[in-house]
């Protein structure tokens, strides 16, 4: 590893190879990195020299051809760690979302490029460079193993899932093996800004199918208008999301009907109307508001055009979480960046939310964080890259961290 402060030309490498493999969700989905990210570990693994065999690799199926991975580094003092979440768990995805339009190029998606300073690529940011730091500061770990010639006081995992670009199911099956629970320090590598972000609004998915009857345009009357009746309650879902209480830290409650279908014709009254809705809630708000917004809009849409009926499905429902500011984990955090980078990073709010935020609100986990390289801005965007000081940077805390939690 380089200089502090300089690059890592080892983290560029890993992610740039990582980068040039394509895992889109939906798309190619994550086989071919699973199975170099497995392989690559398995490489590592004999840096632990004597004790190589007590390291432990295992995948998970979360889906059908989808498989998560682990790789355990096991405490010296705990013949059931392979039973149990870590004491430390460094989780990242292995998928990206797809490629997108508006790609120049100069950088293509899946052609890591080097420009100024910056590697471009899809899931350059989000995060395979993240991943690269991971499984870097989980080799160095490694070496540290074959150095002592003895396993740490405490256990190191590496879990890599699937799906986190979707319904993050790769991670919920993680919890219902055993992998991640309410106990052991987790932390996410997504783009974090050079910040730890801790805290998580809650992200709520309904869907709306709202059913009408057909009639001809110039006899209105004579149907039910599906796509009049889902306006209605947009319209009322929308105005009720902006007069929810704000939060200090958080700010305001959003709501975004992400996708909406209807109609055949425009001279036929349309007897369908479908709509996907995505509302980020802020303490106090919870999921019973959330609900009740729902209903009494579908219930004011079905007033307001007769005939209608709306059927409401609640897709999708993380609670938001609040980071602790006395979490160890923190605390553990803001040493090793003094220590490695001289820098204390300060602590936000991720926009968005993480595998690390299902462990917490799934299991109770308190001591969840998300820290890793870029910018969440550039994040799904075209012509996505990562700062290569950054990958430098992460490595370098990450690498910290795990020998202090291990060995400390």
């Amino acid at each position: 590893m380089s200089a502090q402060h300089g690059t890592d030309d080892e983290a560029t490498k890993l992610t740039s190879q990582l980068v040039g493999m394509e895992s889109t969700n939906p798309g190619a989905f994550e086989d071919s990195i699973e199975q170099f990210v497995r392989s690559w570990l398995e490489d590592r693994r004999t840096r632990a020299g004597s004790l190589a065999s007590a390291v432990t690799i295992e995948e998970l199926e979360a889906l059908p051809g989808r498989r998560c991975l682990r790789a355990l580094i096991p405490s010296g003092d705990r013949c059931d760690a392979a039973a149990a979440p870590a004491d430390l768990t460094l989780l990242c995805h292995m998928d990206t979302v797809r490629v997108g339009a508006d790609w120049s190029r100069e950088t293509p998606a899946f052609s890591p490029t080097l420009r100024d300073g910056e590697l471009y690529g899809r899931g350059s940011c989000d995060m395979k460079g993240g991943l690269a730091c991971a499984l870097l500061a989980f080799s160095d770990a490694l070496d540290e193993v074959g150095r002592c010639g003895s396993l740490p006081r405490r256990s190191l995992a590496l879990v890599c899932t699937v799906d986190e670009e979707d319904e993050m199911r790769g991670s919920e099956a993680a919890i219902r093996a055993g992998w991640l629970g309410a106990t052991g320090w987790v932390l996410d590598t997504e783009p974090t800004n050079g910040r730890a972000r801790g805290s998580h609004k809650g992200r709520t998915w309904y869907v709306i199918d709202m059913r009408g009857v057909t009639a001809h345009a110039s006899t209105p009357w004579r149907g039910a208008d599906a796509i009049a009746a889902m306006a209605e309650a947009v319209c009322h879902i929308r105005s009720a999301v902006q007069a929810l209480p704000t939060h200090p830290e958080f700010g305001r409650s959003t709501v975004t009907f992400g996708q909406v279908k209807g109609g055949y014709s425009p001279y036929v009254v349309p007897d369908e109307c479908h709509v996907t809705i995505d509302m980020r809630l802020v303490p106090p708000t919870g999921s019973p508001d959330a609900e009740k917004i729902v209903r009494d809009a579908c219930a004011a849409a079905e007033s307001a055009v007769p005939g209608t009926h709306a059927d409401v499905r609640c897709t999708g429902d993380r609670p938001p979480i609040e980071l602790d500011p006395a979490s160890p984990l923190l605390a553990a955090l803001w040493r090793a960046s003094e220590e490695a980078w001289g820098v204390r990073p300060a602590t936000d709010v991720f926009t968005g939310y993480t595998d690390s935020a299902v462990v917490a609100g799934t299991c109770g986990n308190s001591t969840c964080l998300s820290y890793g390289p870029g910018s969440l801005e550039v994040a799904h965007k075209p012509n996505e890259h990562v700062p290569v000081a950054d990958l430098a940077r992460v490595r370098a805390v990450l690498s910290r961290l795990a020998a202090d939690k291990l060995w400390g």
